[in-house]
């Protein structure tokens, strides 16, 4: 190394010298580590060479001491092994292996939270009490009192993958790493209640008439356009970025109803959602105003064309806000991802099957279960409160009877019962003695999910 002055080899794979970087005449150790292309340099913190050779042999002895023993090498601050990871991170967004936002958050988090808690730490001291104690420490620290389940959960996730790359490099060893699941509340999805979305629906249109700029007056009607189609498809954030024209297609159905096809991709995955045809016309509606038409441009861009990569973020706080929608029930702060949420907790209401859905948002059918339990006893109020008060089954049958029981056996011979979607045995009828008028062509689906 240039800096490298005054260097003198004691033995193989041992040298001392001195900084030539430096003004002060310290004297350095530089040791190679067995079988590795790699060298551990510790400060001998003197100026005097007899003491330099006596301090290095003895570093020396302690290197082979912990190799031995199975002892960490390297004595690091978190902080240090934290920045490293975070330039890793860095140079994984310029290759595009990762977004550009993943390491800025990541450095964030760091900066904020982290090094407040552990930064100083040496990472070989770091113990799993650090680890179990930091919601408690979070908790404690938080800026006005308040901060979510979600927030610590992520930071607790880069913490982990801060050590396992520490361990990865061997500054620890892999035995530190924290292992297990992250025991936190199950965080609340923050949809949007009917009211709630018929009210920023009712909102929206009249806001986005209130530009006062042509380029103002754009982005509010793309925002409020982007918020139909996320609301009525339930696409994550990353997969409505990466949309492109030729990503959509119209088809119709057996019964000639017409519905649409997102081929959708999120970071290393990628799906077909479909969704009712009124998503087509909010598309149609984008298109008249787009910058860029052509199949590989972006559906949702900016007023220069170029891909939105935060997906309107400012423009999305400022209906919500102004809508005085921002905050839900709970007093947690919505996002984009409201909309996701949203189009899950409307299609569970009604009664969509938990794997269809699953399928529908690529996800897992026991994410929806964890997160949007809450929803069964709503969907399914009628089975839940049958035989209470005011919840007498409508229509209810005399009590059988041998005779009545011989009858309805006879009928259902004749014609077998039918299934209700709601998994209830309708009573049989009849043939009917003259055929049936046609059915009358589907109704267009409500705009609102």
């Amino acid at each position: 190394m240039a800096f490298i002055v005054d260097a003198e080899e004691l033995k193989k794979g041992l040298i001392i010298f001195r900084r030539g970087d430096l003004r002060q005449r310290t004297w350095y150790c530089r040791m190679r580590l067995p079988d590795a292309d790699r060298y551990k340099t510790v400060s001998l913190k003197t100026t005097d060479i007899d003491a330099a050779r006596e301090r290095a042999f003895d570093q020396d002895a302690d290197l082979r001491f912990r190799i031995k023993h199975d002892v960490p090498i390297f004595n690091r601050l978190f902080s240090h092994i934290a920045q490293q990871y975070i330039e890793w991170q860095k140079e994984r967004a310029a290759a595009k292996q990762i977004e550009q936002q993943r390491w800025k958050n990541i450095d964030s988090v760091v900066r904020t939270s982290l090094n407040p808690y552990v930064g100083n730490v040496q990472i070989t001291l770091i113990t799993p009490d650090h680890w179990t104690r930091y919601p408690i420490w979070r908790h404690m620290h938080a800026k006005n009192g308040q901060v979510s389940e979600a927030t610590i959960n992520y930071e607790m996730k880069i913490f982990r993958s801060i050590m396992a790359y520490a361990a990865e490099k061997h500054y620890i060893k892999e035995r530190q790493v924290p292992r297990g699941k992250i025991a936190l509340v199950k965080v609340r999805r923050e949809e949007f209640t009917p009211d709630e979305y018929r009210k920023l629906h009712t909102f929206a249109r009249s806001w986005l008439q209130k530009g006062k700029t042509p380029m103002h007056t754009w982005y509010r009607t793309m925002v409020y356009n982007f918020v139909l189609i996320m609301c009525n498809t339930g696409m994550r954030p990353t997969e409505a970025k990466n949309l492109r024209w030729r990503d959509v297609s119209v088809r119709t159905d057996d019964q000639g109803r017409d519905f649409v096809v997102l081929n959708v991709r999120g970071k290393d995955k990628h799906r077909n959602l479909v969704a009712a045809s009124n998503v087509a016309e909010y598309l149609d509606r984008i298109r008249k105003i787009a910058k860029t038409t052509e199949p590989d441009d972006a559906v949702f861009h900016k007023w220069d064309g170029k891909t939105a990569i935060t997906l309107y973020a400012d423009t999305i706080d400022s209906l919500l806000d102004q809508s005085g929608l921002v905050l839900s029930s709970s007093g947690t702060r919505r996002c984009t991802y409201s909309f996701r949420h949203t189009y899950a907790t409307f299609r569970l209401t009604e009664g969509v099957d938990v794997y269809f859905l699953a399928k529908q948002m690529g996800t897992s059918v026991k994410m929806i279960e964890d997160h949007y339990g809450h929803i069964t006893p709503i969907k399914n109020a009628e089975r839940i409160l049958q035989g209470m008060p005011g919840w007498e089954p409508i229509g209810a049958a005399p009590p059988a009877t041998a005779e009545t029981d011989r009858v309805n056996a006879d009928e259902a011979k004749a014609a077998p019962a039918k299934t209700t979607g709601k998994g209830r045995k309708s009573i049989a009828k009849p043939t009917p003695s003259k055929p049936r008028a046609s059915r009358r062509p589907p109704k267009r689906p409500d705009p609102r999910p």
